[in-house]
Protein backbone atom coordinates (compact mmCIF):
# COMPACT_ATOMS: atom_id res chain seq x y z
CA UNK A 1 0.00 0.00 0.00
CA UNK A 2 1.42 3.39 -0.96
CA UNK A 3 1.66 6.40 1.32
CA UNK A 4 -1.13 8.02 -0.66
CA UNK A 5 -3.34 5.00 -0.04
CA UNK A 6 -2.59 5.20 3.64
CA UNK A 7 -3.51 8.88 3.80
CA UNK A 8 -6.76 8.28 1.97
CA UNK A 9 -7.61 5.44 4.31
CA UNK A 10 -7.28 7.83 7.21
CA UNK A 11 -9.61 10.44 5.78
CA UNK A 12 -12.13 8.46 3.75
CA UNK A 13 -14.99 6.47 5.29
CA UNK A 14 -15.58 3.28 3.22
CA UNK A 15 -19.31 3.15 3.88
CA UNK A 16 -22.01 4.81 5.95
CA UNK A 17 -24.03 2.49 8.16
CA UNK A 18 -27.77 2.72 7.70
CA UNK A 19 -28.29 3.54 11.38
CA UNK A 20 -25.98 6.56 11.05
CA UNK A 21 -28.60 8.35 8.98
CA UNK A 22 -30.64 8.69 12.18
CA UNK A 23 -28.27 11.46 13.25
CA UNK A 24 -29.35 13.76 10.44
CA UNK A 25 -32.91 12.65 9.66
CA UNK A 26 -34.55 15.03 12.21
CA UNK A 27 -32.93 18.04 10.55
CA UNK A 28 -33.68 16.83 7.02
CA UNK A 29 -37.31 16.20 7.95
CA UNK A 30 -37.79 19.72 9.29
CA UNK A 31 -36.08 21.40 6.33
CA UNK A 32 -38.16 19.42 3.80
CA UNK A 33 -41.37 20.11 5.74
CA UNK A 34 -40.62 23.82 5.97
CA UNK A 35 -39.80 24.02 2.27
CA UNK A 36 -43.00 22.16 1.38
CA UNK A 37 -45.13 24.49 3.49
CA UNK A 38 -43.44 27.53 1.96
CA UNK A 39 -44.14 26.13 -1.50
CA UNK A 40 -47.87 25.71 -0.78
CA UNK A 41 -48.11 28.95 1.18
CA UNK A 42 -51.55 29.73 -0.29
CA UNK A 43 -53.04 26.41 0.86
CA UNK A 44 -53.35 27.45 4.49
CA UNK A 45 -55.79 24.62 5.14
CA UNK A 46 -52.95 22.13 4.62
CA UNK A 47 -50.34 23.85 6.79
CA UNK A 48 -51.46 22.60 10.18
CA UNK A 49 -52.01 18.92 9.20
CA UNK A 50 -48.66 18.72 7.43
CA UNK A 51 -46.77 20.53 10.19
CA UNK A 52 -48.27 18.51 13.04
CA UNK A 53 -47.66 15.25 11.16
CA UNK A 54 -44.04 16.29 10.62
CA UNK A 55 -43.65 17.13 14.32
CA UNK A 56 -45.07 13.74 15.31
CA UNK A 57 -42.55 12.10 12.98
CA UNK A 58 -39.80 14.29 14.48
CA UNK A 59 -40.66 13.17 18.00
CA UNK A 60 -40.60 9.51 16.90
CA UNK A 61 -37.24 9.93 15.15
CA UNK A 62 -35.74 11.65 18.17
CA UNK A 63 -37.11 8.95 20.49
CA UNK A 64 -35.49 6.23 18.36
CA UNK A 65 -32.27 8.24 18.22
CA UNK A 66 -32.23 8.69 22.01
CA UNK A 67 -32.79 4.96 22.57
CA UNK A 68 -30.01 4.15 20.08
CA UNK A 69 -27.36 6.35 21.69
CA UNK A 70 -28.42 5.44 25.22
CA UNK A 71 -27.95 1.75 24.43
CA UNK A 72 -24.97 1.79 22.06
CA UNK A 73 -23.15 5.08 22.65
CA UNK A 74 -22.65 8.16 20.44
CA UNK A 75 -23.66 7.96 16.79
CA UNK A 76 -21.87 9.77 13.95
CA UNK A 77 -22.89 10.60 10.40
CA UNK A 78 -20.01 12.02 8.33
CA UNK A 79 -20.99 14.11 5.31
CA UNK A 80 -19.50 13.00 2.03
CA UNK A 81 -17.89 10.00 3.77
CA UNK A 82 -14.81 12.12 4.57
CA UNK A 83 -13.43 11.99 8.08
CA UNK A 84 -12.89 15.29 9.90
CA UNK A 85 -11.29 17.74 9.54
CA UNK A 86 -12.19 17.26 5.85
CA UNK A 87 -15.82 16.25 6.33
CA UNK A 88 -18.70 17.69 8.35
CA UNK A 89 -20.04 15.38 11.03
CA UNK A 90 -23.29 15.06 12.91
CA UNK A 91 -22.39 13.35 16.19
CA UNK A 92 -25.16 12.56 18.66
CA UNK A 93 -24.60 11.63 22.29
CA UNK A 94 -27.08 11.26 25.14
CA UNK A 95 -27.09 14.98 25.97
CA UNK A 96 -27.90 16.09 22.42
CA UNK A 97 -30.45 13.34 21.80
CA UNK A 98 -32.23 13.92 25.11
CA UNK A 99 -32.61 17.66 24.57
CA UNK A 100 -33.59 17.18 20.94
CA UNK A 101 -36.34 14.71 21.90
CA UNK A 102 -37.75 17.01 24.59
CA UNK A 103 -37.64 19.96 22.19
CA UNK A 104 -39.60 17.92 19.63
CA UNK A 105 -42.32 17.15 22.17
CA UNK A 106 -42.61 20.81 23.13
CA UNK A 107 -42.75 21.86 19.48
CA UNK A 108 -45.51 19.31 18.87
CA UNK A 109 -47.43 20.74 21.81
CA UNK A 110 -46.96 24.24 20.36
CA UNK A 111 -48.10 23.13 16.91
CA UNK A 112 -51.33 21.71 18.35
CA UNK A 113 -51.88 24.70 20.64
CA UNK A 114 -51.48 27.00 17.64
CA UNK A 115 -54.59 25.51 16.00
CA UNK A 116 -56.69 27.81 18.18
CA UNK A 117 -54.12 30.51 18.99
CA UNK A 118 -52.78 31.36 15.51
CA UNK A 119 -55.64 32.50 13.31
CA UNK A 120 -55.74 32.38 9.51
CA UNK A 121 -54.40 35.91 9.16
CA UNK A 122 -51.29 35.09 11.20
CA UNK A 123 -50.83 31.74 9.46
CA UNK A 124 -50.71 33.64 6.20
CA UNK A 125 -47.47 35.24 7.45
CA UNK A 126 -45.88 31.78 7.66
CA UNK A 127 -46.25 30.51 11.22
CA UNK A 128 -45.96 26.81 10.41
CA UNK A 129 -43.09 27.12 7.86
CA UNK A 130 -41.16 29.25 10.37
CA UNK A 131 -41.89 26.65 13.06
CA UNK A 132 -40.42 23.91 10.86
CA UNK A 133 -37.28 25.92 10.14
CA UNK A 134 -36.96 26.87 13.81
CA UNK A 135 -37.00 23.18 14.74
CA UNK A 136 -34.46 22.46 12.00
CA UNK A 137 -32.15 24.98 13.69
CA UNK A 138 -32.82 23.67 17.20
CA UNK A 139 -32.38 20.03 16.15
CA UNK A 140 -29.23 20.83 14.18
CA UNK A 141 -27.71 22.67 17.13
CA UNK A 142 -28.32 19.74 19.48
CA UNK A 143 -27.14 17.07 17.02
CA UNK A 144 -24.19 18.60 15.17
CA UNK A 145 -20.61 17.55 15.85
CA UNK A 146 -19.05 20.55 14.10
CA UNK A 147 -18.71 23.89 15.85
CA UNK A 148 -19.09 25.96 12.69
CA UNK A 149 -22.24 24.01 11.90
CA UNK A 150 -23.40 24.90 15.40
CA UNK A 151 -23.03 28.53 14.33
CA UNK A 152 -24.99 27.81 11.14
CA UNK A 153 -27.85 26.22 13.06
CA UNK A 154 -27.87 29.14 15.46
CA UNK A 155 -28.33 31.38 12.44
CA UNK A 156 -31.17 29.20 11.10
CA UNK A 157 -33.08 29.34 14.37
CA UNK A 158 -32.31 33.05 14.77
CA UNK A 159 -33.74 33.92 11.35
CA UNK A 160 -36.78 31.72 11.97
CA UNK A 161 -37.32 33.26 15.40
CA UNK A 162 -37.29 36.75 13.82
CA UNK A 163 -40.08 35.65 11.49
CA UNK A 164 -42.12 34.23 14.38
CA UNK A 165 -41.47 37.23 16.61
CA UNK A 166 -42.88 39.76 14.12
CA UNK A 167 -45.78 37.53 13.07
CA UNK A 168 -48.55 39.97 12.24
CA UNK A 169 -46.36 43.08 12.09
CA UNK A 170 -47.77 44.82 15.18
CA UNK A 171 -45.91 47.80 16.64
CA UNK A 172 -45.04 46.03 19.90
CA UNK A 173 -43.72 43.03 17.97
CA UNK A 174 -41.42 45.20 15.88
CA UNK A 175 -40.13 46.86 19.05
CA UNK A 176 -39.55 43.50 20.73
CA UNK A 177 -37.85 42.08 17.64
CA UNK A 178 -35.48 45.06 17.51
CA UNK A 179 -34.33 44.50 21.09
CA UNK A 180 -34.17 40.77 20.56
CA UNK A 181 -32.27 41.07 17.31
CA UNK A 182 -29.61 43.61 18.20
CA UNK A 183 -28.11 41.79 21.15
CA UNK A 184 -28.45 38.37 19.52
CA UNK A 185 -26.57 39.67 16.50
CA UNK A 186 -23.79 40.80 18.83
CA UNK A 187 -23.70 37.30 20.29
CA UNK A 188 -23.64 35.78 16.81
CA UNK A 189 -20.74 38.02 15.79
CA UNK A 190 -18.73 37.04 18.86
CA UNK A 191 -19.50 33.38 18.15
CA UNK A 192 -18.21 33.72 14.59
CA UNK A 193 -15.07 35.58 15.70
CA UNK A 194 -14.30 32.91 18.30
CA UNK A 195 -14.87 30.12 15.77
CA UNK A 196 -12.56 31.76 13.23
CA UNK A 197 -9.94 32.17 15.94
CA UNK A 198 -10.34 28.51 16.93
CA UNK A 199 -9.88 27.35 13.34
CA UNK A 200 -6.75 29.46 12.99
CA UNK A 201 -5.28 27.69 16.03
CA UNK A 202 -6.29 24.08 15.40
CA UNK A 203 -7.09 23.90 11.68
CA UNK A 204 -10.29 21.98 12.41
CA UNK A 205 -13.90 22.67 13.39
CA UNK A 206 -14.94 19.16 14.35
CA UNK A 207 -15.72 18.95 18.05
CA UNK A 208 -14.17 15.52 18.53
CA UNK A 209 -11.01 16.65 16.75
CA UNK A 210 -10.88 19.85 18.82
CA UNK A 211 -11.36 17.97 22.09
CA UNK A 212 -8.53 15.60 21.17
CA UNK A 213 -6.17 18.43 20.21
CA UNK A 214 -6.99 20.54 23.27
CA UNK A 215 -6.19 17.56 25.48
CA UNK A 216 -2.71 17.39 23.88
CA UNK A 217 -2.12 21.16 23.84
CA UNK A 218 1.15 22.34 25.38
CA UNK A 219 -0.37 25.17 27.43
CA UNK A 220 0.91 27.99 25.23
CA UNK A 221 -2.27 28.35 23.19
CA UNK A 222 -4.71 31.24 23.87
CA UNK A 223 -7.48 28.88 24.96
CA UNK A 224 -8.65 31.12 27.80
CA UNK A 225 -9.37 33.90 25.30
CA UNK A 226 -11.37 31.46 23.20
CA UNK A 227 -13.29 30.13 26.20
CA UNK A 228 -14.14 33.66 27.37
CA UNK A 229 -15.37 34.63 23.91
CA UNK A 230 -17.59 31.56 23.75
CA UNK A 231 -18.86 32.15 27.29
CA UNK A 232 -19.86 35.70 26.32
CA UNK A 233 -21.45 34.70 23.00
CA UNK A 234 -23.43 31.81 24.45
CA UNK A 235 -24.28 33.86 27.53
CA UNK A 236 -26.02 36.37 25.26
CA UNK A 237 -27.87 33.57 23.47
CA UNK A 238 -28.91 32.03 26.78
CA UNK A 239 -29.97 35.36 28.36
CA UNK A 240 -27.47 34.89 31.19
CA UNK A 241 -26.73 37.77 33.55
CA UNK A 242 -25.77 40.57 32.79
CA UNK A 243 -26.77 40.31 29.11
CA UNK A 244 -30.31 39.18 29.82
CA UNK A 245 -32.27 42.42 29.56
CA UNK A 246 -33.40 41.71 26.01
CA UNK A 247 -35.50 38.71 27.06
CA UNK A 248 -38.21 40.29 29.28
CA UNK A 249 -38.29 43.21 26.84
CA UNK A 250 -39.19 40.99 23.88
CA UNK A 251 -40.80 37.71 25.00
CA UNK A 252 -44.07 39.39 25.99
CA UNK A 253 -44.68 40.78 22.49
CA UNK A 254 -45.33 37.78 20.18
CA UNK A 255 -48.30 35.43 20.09
CA UNK A 256 -48.42 33.27 23.21
CA UNK A 257 -47.58 30.09 21.27
CA UNK A 258 -44.45 31.74 19.91
CA UNK A 259 -43.47 33.07 23.35
CA UNK A 260 -43.88 29.56 24.78
CA UNK A 261 -41.62 28.11 22.08
CA UNK A 262 -38.95 30.74 22.69
CA UNK A 263 -39.02 30.36 26.48
CA UNK A 264 -38.88 26.58 26.25
CA UNK A 265 -36.21 26.16 23.58
CA UNK A 266 -34.01 29.09 22.63
CA UNK A 267 -32.20 29.79 25.90
CA UNK A 268 -31.61 26.03 26.33
CA UNK A 269 -29.70 25.93 23.04
CA UNK A 270 -27.39 28.65 24.37
CA UNK A 271 -26.82 26.83 27.67
CA UNK A 272 -26.24 23.53 25.84
CA UNK A 273 -23.63 25.15 23.59
CA UNK A 274 -21.91 26.59 26.66
CA UNK A 275 -21.77 23.13 28.25
CA UNK A 276 -20.48 21.55 25.05
CA UNK A 277 -17.59 24.01 24.76
CA UNK A 278 -16.61 24.59 28.40
CA UNK A 279 -17.10 21.02 29.62
CA UNK A 280 -16.22 18.83 26.64
CA UNK A 281 -13.94 20.91 24.42
CA UNK A 282 -12.07 23.12 26.90
CA UNK A 283 -12.49 21.56 30.35
CA UNK A 284 -9.40 23.21 31.84
CA UNK A 285 -10.53 26.68 30.83
CA UNK A 286 -14.05 25.87 32.01
CA UNK A 287 -12.58 24.98 35.40
CA UNK A 288 -10.73 28.31 35.54
CA UNK A 289 -13.89 30.23 34.64
CA UNK A 290 -15.98 28.57 37.36
CA UNK A 291 -15.80 31.51 39.83
CA UNK A 292 -17.06 33.86 37.12
CA UNK A 293 -19.79 31.41 36.08
CA UNK A 294 -20.78 31.07 39.76
CA UNK A 295 -21.25 34.82 40.02
CA UNK A 296 -23.26 34.89 36.78
CA UNK A 297 -25.44 32.02 37.99
CA UNK A 298 -26.08 33.52 41.45
CA UNK A 299 -26.97 36.98 40.16
CA UNK A 300 -29.14 35.50 37.40
CA UNK A 301 -31.10 33.36 39.85
CA UNK A 302 -31.68 36.15 42.36
CA UNK A 303 -32.31 39.08 40.02
CA UNK A 304 -34.54 36.99 37.75
CA UNK A 305 -36.70 36.04 40.72
CA UNK A 306 -36.79 39.63 42.01
CA UNK A 307 -37.74 40.91 38.55
CA UNK A 308 -40.68 38.51 38.51
CA UNK A 309 -41.96 39.93 41.81
CA UNK A 310 -41.71 43.47 40.44
CA UNK A 311 -43.70 42.69 37.26
CA UNK A 312 -47.47 42.89 36.92
CA UNK A 313 -47.78 41.39 33.42
CA UNK A 314 -47.84 37.59 33.63
CA UNK A 315 -45.80 37.30 30.44
CA UNK A 316 -43.03 39.48 31.89
CA UNK A 317 -43.12 37.47 35.11
CA UNK A 318 -42.55 34.32 33.07
CA UNK A 319 -39.73 36.01 31.17
CA UNK A 320 -37.94 36.77 34.43
CA UNK A 321 -38.45 33.16 35.52
CA UNK A 322 -36.72 32.04 32.34
CA UNK A 323 -33.74 34.19 33.34
CA UNK A 324 -33.73 32.73 36.86
CA UNK A 325 -33.88 29.25 35.34
CA UNK A 326 -30.84 29.96 33.20
CA UNK A 327 -29.01 30.86 36.41
CA UNK A 328 -30.00 27.49 37.90
CA UNK A 329 -28.68 25.67 34.81
CA UNK A 330 -25.39 27.57 34.97
CA UNK A 331 -25.04 26.61 38.63
CA UNK A 332 -24.28 23.08 37.43
CA UNK A 333 -21.54 24.40 35.14
CA UNK A 334 -20.14 26.44 38.01
CA UNK A 335 -20.06 23.47 40.37
CA UNK A 336 -18.83 20.83 37.93
CA UNK A 337 -19.01 17.09 38.37
CA UNK A 338 -21.56 14.57 37.08
CA UNK A 339 -24.14 15.20 39.81
CA UNK A 340 -24.21 18.98 39.27
CA UNK A 341 -24.13 18.77 35.47
CA UNK A 342 -26.77 16.04 35.57
CA UNK A 343 -28.91 18.32 37.72
CA UNK A 344 -28.54 21.08 35.14
CA UNK A 345 -29.54 18.76 32.29
CA UNK A 346 -32.53 17.55 34.34
CA UNK A 347 -33.48 21.18 35.00
CA UNK A 348 -33.29 21.97 31.26
CA UNK A 349 -35.79 19.21 30.55
CA UNK A 350 -38.05 20.43 33.35
CA UNK A 351 -37.83 24.03 32.18
CA UNK A 352 -38.68 23.15 28.58
CA UNK A 353 -41.90 21.44 29.63
CA UNK A 354 -43.00 23.71 32.47
CA UNK A 355 -42.21 27.07 30.88
CA UNK A 356 -44.10 26.07 27.74
CA UNK A 357 -47.03 25.01 29.93
CA UNK A 358 -46.97 28.26 31.89
CA UNK A 359 -47.00 30.41 28.75
CA UNK A 360 -49.86 28.37 27.30
CA UNK A 361 -51.73 28.76 30.59
CA UNK A 362 -51.11 32.52 30.63
CA UNK A 363 -52.59 32.70 27.15
CA UNK A 364 -55.70 30.79 28.24
CA UNK A 365 -56.10 33.04 31.27
CA UNK A 366 -55.92 36.12 29.05
CA UNK A 367 -58.34 34.49 26.63
CA UNK A 368 -60.81 34.06 29.47
CA UNK A 369 -60.34 37.45 31.17
CA UNK A 370 -59.10 39.67 28.35
CA UNK A 371 -55.92 40.75 30.16
CA UNK A 372 -52.43 39.62 31.17
CA UNK A 373 -52.29 42.15 34.02
CA UNK A 374 -52.44 40.45 37.42
CA UNK A 375 -54.35 43.42 38.89
CA UNK A 376 -57.14 42.90 36.34
CA UNK A 377 -57.51 39.17 36.82
CA UNK A 378 -59.59 37.16 39.25
CA UNK A 379 -62.55 34.86 39.54
CA UNK A 380 -60.95 32.06 37.53
CA UNK A 381 -61.13 29.50 40.30
CA UNK A 382 -64.93 29.69 40.30
CA UNK A 383 -65.41 29.89 36.54
CA UNK A 384 -62.67 27.53 35.28
CA UNK A 385 -61.57 25.17 38.08
CA UNK A 386 -59.74 22.79 35.72
CA UNK A 387 -57.59 25.55 34.24
CA UNK A 388 -56.98 26.93 37.74
CA UNK A 389 -55.84 23.52 38.97
CA UNK A 390 -53.47 23.10 36.02
CA UNK A 391 -52.07 26.58 36.64
CA UNK A 392 -51.45 25.70 40.30
CA UNK A 393 -49.59 22.52 39.32
CA UNK A 394 -47.32 24.39 36.93
CA UNK A 395 -46.73 27.24 39.41
CA UNK A 396 -45.71 24.74 42.10
CA UNK A 397 -43.40 23.04 39.63
CA UNK A 398 -41.61 26.23 38.56
CA UNK A 399 -41.21 27.08 42.26
CA UNK A 400 -39.30 23.84 42.77
CA UNK A 401 -41.76 22.32 45.22
CA UNK A 402 -42.59 18.60 45.47
CA UNK A 403 -44.10 16.48 44.10
CA UNK A 404 -43.32 18.17 40.77
CA UNK A 405 -40.36 18.03 38.41
CA UNK A 406 -38.76 21.29 39.54
CA UNK A 407 -37.86 19.85 42.95
CA UNK A 408 -35.42 17.09 41.99
CA UNK A 409 -32.91 18.92 39.76
CA UNK A 410 -32.64 21.68 42.35
CA UNK A 411 -32.13 19.04 45.04
CA UNK A 412 -29.32 17.52 42.96
CA UNK A 413 -27.70 20.93 42.52
CA UNK A 414 -28.03 21.91 46.19
CA UNK A 415 -26.52 18.61 47.26
CA UNK A 416 -23.62 19.05 44.82
CA UNK A 417 -23.08 22.60 46.09
CA UNK A 418 -23.01 21.45 49.71
CA UNK A 419 -20.62 18.60 48.87
CA UNK A 420 -18.23 21.16 47.34
CA UNK A 421 -18.82 23.66 50.15
CA UNK A 422 -20.15 26.18 47.63
CA UNK A 423 -22.45 27.72 50.21
CA UNK A 424 -23.31 30.80 48.15
CA UNK A 425 -24.50 28.73 45.19
CA UNK A 426 -26.66 26.53 47.43
CA UNK A 427 -28.07 29.58 49.21
CA UNK A 428 -28.83 31.29 45.88
CA UNK A 429 -30.71 28.24 44.56
CA UNK A 430 -32.83 28.10 47.71
CA UNK A 431 -33.40 31.86 47.89
CA UNK A 432 -34.34 32.02 44.21
CA UNK A 433 -36.84 29.21 44.76
CA UNK A 434 -38.34 31.06 47.73
CA UNK A 435 -38.73 34.29 45.73
CA UNK A 436 -40.22 32.44 42.76
CA UNK A 437 -42.66 30.74 45.13
CA UNK A 438 -43.70 34.17 46.40
CA UNK A 439 -44.26 35.46 42.86
CA UNK A 440 -46.15 32.28 41.92
CA UNK A 441 -48.36 32.63 44.99
CA UNK A 442 -49.06 36.23 44.02
CA UNK A 443 -50.23 35.12 40.57
CA UNK A 444 -52.44 32.37 41.95
CA UNK A 445 -53.96 34.32 44.85
CA UNK A 446 -54.56 37.58 43.01
CA UNK A 447 -55.03 36.37 39.46
CA UNK A 448 -56.90 33.11 39.98
CA UNK A 449 -58.20 32.60 43.53
CA UNK A 450 -59.41 36.17 44.21
CA UNK A 451 -63.15 36.49 43.53
CA UNK A 452 -63.98 38.94 40.77
CA UNK A 453 -67.15 39.25 38.72
CA UNK A 454 -67.14 39.83 35.00
CA UNK A 455 -65.06 36.94 33.69
CA UNK A 456 -68.03 35.07 32.28
CA UNK A 457 -68.75 35.47 28.61
CA UNK A 458 -65.15 35.86 27.50
CA UNK A 459 -63.49 33.48 25.02
CA UNK A 460 -63.11 29.94 26.27
CA UNK A 461 -60.12 27.66 25.89
CA UNK A 462 -60.55 24.93 23.30
CA UNK A 463 -60.39 21.25 24.17
CA UNK A 464 -57.05 20.87 22.36
CA UNK A 465 -55.50 23.73 24.34
CA UNK A 466 -56.69 22.34 27.67
CA UNK A 467 -55.42 18.90 26.63
CA UNK A 468 -51.96 20.27 25.82
CA UNK A 469 -51.64 22.11 29.14
CA UNK A 470 -52.93 19.00 30.94
CA UNK A 471 -50.29 16.82 29.27
CA UNK A 472 -47.48 19.21 30.19
CA UNK A 473 -48.66 19.50 33.80
CA UNK A 474 -49.04 15.72 34.00
CA UNK A 475 -45.53 15.25 32.62
CA UNK A 476 -44.16 17.52 35.36
CA UNK A 477 -46.08 15.60 38.02
CA UNK A 478 -44.94 12.22 36.66
CA UNK A 479 -41.31 13.37 36.58
CA UNK A 480 -41.68 14.56 40.17
CA UNK A 481 -43.20 11.30 41.39
CA UNK A 482 -40.80 9.07 39.42
CA UNK A 483 -37.59 11.07 38.88
CA UNK A 484 -35.09 8.19 38.86
CA UNK A 485 -35.11 7.42 35.09
CA UNK A 486 -34.74 11.07 34.14
CA UNK A 487 -32.04 11.69 36.76
CA UNK A 488 -30.18 8.61 35.53
CA UNK A 489 -30.21 9.56 31.86
CA UNK A 490 -29.37 13.19 32.71
CA UNK A 491 -26.37 12.02 34.75
CA UNK A 492 -25.29 9.78 31.86
CA UNK A 493 -25.49 12.83 29.60
CA UNK A 494 -23.22 14.68 32.05
CA UNK A 495 -20.70 11.82 32.04
CA UNK A 496 -20.69 11.92 28.24
CA UNK A 497 -19.84 15.63 28.27
CA UNK A 498 -17.10 15.22 30.88
CA UNK A 499 -15.44 12.19 29.27
CA UNK A 500 -15.60 12.55 25.47
CA UNK A 501 -13.58 9.40 24.70
CA UNK A 502 -16.55 7.50 23.28
CA UNK A 503 -17.66 10.65 21.45
CA UNK A 504 -14.24 10.92 19.79
CA UNK A 505 -14.16 7.20 19.01
CA UNK A 506 -17.57 7.48 17.35
CA UNK A 507 -16.20 10.06 14.92
CA UNK A 508 -12.86 8.44 14.09
CA UNK A 509 -13.80 4.77 14.69
CA UNK A 510 -10.49 4.36 16.51
CA UNK A 511 -8.29 6.41 18.87
CA UNK A 512 -7.28 9.51 16.98
CA UNK A 513 -3.52 10.06 16.85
Amino acid sequence: MTSTDIDLAKIFVPAIAASSWLAILPVVLMIISGALLATIRRRLDLHAPIAISALVALAILDAVLLFRVAMDGPLTMVMGRWLPPFGIAFTVDVAGALLSFTAALVALAAGIHALADIDTNHRRYGFYPFLMFLMAGVSGAFLTGDIFNLYVWFEVLLISSFGLLVLGGERSQIDGATKYGLLNLVGTTLFLIATGYLYAIFGTLNMADIASKVARADGNLPLMTLATLYLTAFGIKAAAFPVNFWLPASYHTPRITVAALFAALLTKVGVYAMFRVLVMLMPGEGETLRPLVSLIAILGMILGAVGAIASSDIRKVLGHWVIAGVGVMLAGLALGGPQALGGSVFYMLHSMVVMAGLYFTAGLIAKKTGSFNIAELGGLYQSTPLLSGLALMLLLSVSGLPPFSGFWPKAMLVRAALDRESWWVAAAILMSGLLITFAAGRIFLLGIWRPMPGVEGKSEATLSQIAIVSCLAAASLLAGLWPEPIARVATNAAYGLMDPETYIRSVFAEPYP
